[in-house]
């Protein structure tokens, strides 16, 4: 395997790891929203990586799938905590 691969993975597993950390405990949905956001972000910048370094655009369609769930999932919770914020009294 690739030093810079491997390098990439550390770093990035490392800021996974503080993500996931994050959903796990975080003081409220939108936190958590982001969090995953950015777990998403990562996996979506090491699939780049990969696809950089070893000079192939298999993971092209993964990628794209990955962006739509993330984009959607935000979507989703952002009009959760809206709508749950204006029906308060």
């Amino acid at each position: 395997m690739n030093p810079l691969l491997i390098a990439i993975l550390v770093v990035f597993g490392l800021a996974a790891i503080l993500c996931v950390i994050r959903i796990i405990r975080g003081p409220s949905i939108l936190d958590r929203t982001v969090a995953s956001d950015v777990l998403l972000t990562e996996v979506m910048c090491v699939l780049g990586a990969d696809m950089a370094i070893n000079g192939h655009t298999r993971n092209i369609p993964v990628m794209l799938i990955i962006a739509a769930v993330g984009v959607f999932a935000s979507i989703s919770v952002a009009r959760y905590v809206a709508r749950r914020d204006n029906t308060a009294p």
